[in-house]
């Protein structure tokens, strides 16, 4: 079995929060099964699959009786530790990339690293409380821990859009953008970085 079969990771994390099973194909044609809890995340996170072109399955049974901070948090840390794994050395990918996305009058621009390092900016420029049934502070939140999990600098920002969803929309699709670049094979076996080591 080559590389081509080590770009899959399938994790499982249980707390007395949230119960996640998560299978993450980086070399996928965009497929998806999603079931969270929440409407509005399942749709965010089709979309992040559909166009980055992973396939992916994800499912989470979470403490929603609560709120939606748990779900949505946990669910940013077990795709972010999918997608580590589904890395591993790191060899032979571009490393970085970064995208525009607009979604009618929203645009988007979202700038990845693939560095191991854990960073994240992000605008949102959100004004809404809730978007759906998710609460509208908790997307940012989301993008921290998705960086968290995946071991990656993530700078994202909206610059305009007069719409939340379309705001919130745009931003995953830049994202997803971003990363298809940034997993991408460049053609050799070689570690990204001076250090030899990413």
């Amino acid at each position: 079995m080559g590389e081509e079969r080590q770009r899959r990771a399938r994790l499982e994390r249980r707390t007395q929060e949230t119960a996640i099973a998560v299978v993450l194909e980086l070399d996928g044609t965009g497929k998806s099964e999603i079931a969270t809890g929440l409407g509005f995340l399942d749709h965010m996170l089709v979309t992040l699959a559909r166009h980055a072109h992973f396939d992916l399955e994800l499912s989470c049974s979470g403490d929603l009786e609560v709120d939606d901070h748990h779900t949505v948090e946990d669910c940013a840390l077990v795709l972010g530790a999918a997608l580590d794994a589904g890395l591993g050395e790191r060899r032979g990918i571009r490393r970085f990339g970064s995208a525009f996305a607009p979604l009618d009058e929203a645009l988007a621009r979202a700038v990845v690293d693939l560095s191991g390092r854990p960073f994240a900016h992000i605008r949102l420029g959100l004004v809404r409380e809730r978007i759906g049934d998710v609460a509208s502070e908790n997307f940012t939140h989301f993008f921290h821990s998705f960086a968290v999990g995946a071991r990656m600098a993530l700078h994202l920002d909206v610059e305009r859009g007069e719409n939340d969803h379309h705001r919130i929309e745009a931003a995953f699709k830049a994202l997803a953008l971003a990363l298809r670049e940034a997993v991408a094979r460049d053609g050799t076996d070689a570690v990204p970085s001076t250090k030899g080591v990413l």
